[in-house]
């Protein structure tokens, strides 16, 4: 039996599908393929995990773009997973609202399929909002935190 593939438009056309018919969760297995989707919580639709050759490629990072609702500039989930702020359970977060960062500096984690990837500052900055509450599953391109 062949693996089933699924790329990001499919993922994403799969989550907009559930999300407007209200579905909470969908679970998909075929082979090595595993995916899970949990919805239709605050107007959006989170991926909890994604295990598959042709669909764990991580999108290059989009640059950061100003916050339209929020102040300062958004930064971005890099890709599909869970945020993590701080580097290990009981740690102190990596950053705080009102935290001064440089260039480079780790501002939180996603795992995705068990691997950690700390994102840095693409910017000096302010951490002026963090947006999602620890441990909870992000999309890519989700807005985790605003930098002024």
């Amino acid at each position: 039996m062949k693996d089933m593939e699924l790329n990001m438009q499919d993922i994403k056309d799969l989550m907009s599908a559930m999300h407007k018919n209200k579905i909470s969760a969908l679970k998909l297995e075929q082979g090595n393929f595993r995916l899970e989707l949990e919805g239709c919580r605050a107007e959006q639709v989170a991926v909890t995990a994604v295990a598959s050759a042709s669909a764990t490629a991580a999108a290059p990072q989009e640059k950061e773009e100003e916050c339209p609702q929020f102040k300062g500039t958004v930064v971005r989930s890099p890709i599909v997973g869970t945020f993590y702020a701080a580097p290990a359970p009981g740690k102190e977060p990596f950053v705080k609202v009102g935290s001064r960062v440089k260039k480079g500096d780790t501002l939180f984690i996603i795992e995705s399929m068990k691997l950690m990837n700390e994102v840095p500052a693409e910017q000096d900055g302010v951490v002026t909002q963090i947006l999602v509450e620890n441990a909870q599953p992000v999309e890519y391109g989700q807005p985790i935190l605003c930098l002024e």
